[in-house]
């Protein structure tokens, strides 16, 4: 359902990677507009809560269940305040908005999705490279792999390592050995870029550079075991052909 200006809605808001400036401007307003705020605990930067109204009901949903949250915005919406749901990241991405959307459908609730910057663009921005680099990768696959929860059975690691692309895995930190082993299968090389972002955007970031072969012994000696992405792709590495879009040689319409 969309915003509906002239009633009380939910704002299903991304609130960024964690530097608490990569929230977008309208996200900020829609903070300021609601009486109600419920946050994804410490994966949401503290200073993002400073744009509250003052009087605000402030909740941490690290210890709610979907009940409990939906039972708070149906509440808030009872009394004509809009609600600001602060997912980490883009909410599109791992959010588990999905459940929370059809529930507030049930209750005929208003509501409307804010993007936000996810963790892999604040972890190729650490890392000072292109994610779909020039005659390397014009693909890029974001993906999880197979843990408490499955995948798809045709999105298995395998599967997608069969194809190339640039690959940034989200909730498998520490199961890297098994995702390299994956991609060994599939006959990539053991000396293909990987590199590591623990936190990105957060004053504790922390990253780690190597290949397919060694970066899971450098992710167990750093101690990470979440809060981190891993990227697998030929972009890490050494630059290779330039792009055409500013090419002087190269006409088209589409320059920006």
């Amino acid at each position: 359902m969309m915003e509906n200006s002239e009633r009380s809605c939910v704002y299903f808001i991304g609130a960024g990677p964690g530097d608490p400036e990569l929230i977008t401007l309208k996200g900020i307003n829609a903070i300021k507009r609601c009486r109600t705020v419920i946050y994804a605990g410490s994966l949401v930067a503290p200073e993002i809560l400073d744009h509250c109204a003052a009087g605000a009901d402030i909740y941490s949903s690290a210890s709610m269940n979907l009940e409990q949250i939906i039972a708070v915005m149906v509440e808030a919406i009872g009394r004509g305040h809009s609600v600001a749901r602060l997912h980490t990241g883009d909410p599109s991405i791992y959010g588990a908005i999905q459940e929370q959307m059809a529930e507030l459908d049930k209750h005929g609730i208003a509501y409307c999705v804010i993007p936000g910057v996810t963790a892999v663009f604040a972890a190729a921005a650490a890392l000072r490279t292109e994610l779909t680099a020039p005659e390397q990768s014009q693909t890029l696959v974001i993906s999880r792999i197979a843990g408490r929860t499955p995948v798809p059975e045709d999105e298995e690691v395998a599967r997608l390592a069969s194809h190339g692309g640039t690959f940034c895995f989200y909730l498998s930190v520490d199961r890297f050995s098994d995702i390299a082993r994956q991609f060994f299968e599939q006959g990539w090389s053991p000396q293909t870029p990987v590199a590591m972002v623990y936190r990105a955007s957060w004053p504790d970031e922390l990253i780690r550079r190597g290949t397919l072969a060694d970066m899971a012994g450098q992710i167990t000696d750093s101690g990470v075991n979440k809060h981190a992405v891993v990227i697998v792709g030929k972009p890490l590495g050494a630059i290779g052909a330039y792009s055409k879009l500013y090419d002087r040689e190269f006409s088209h319409g589409t320059r920006p």
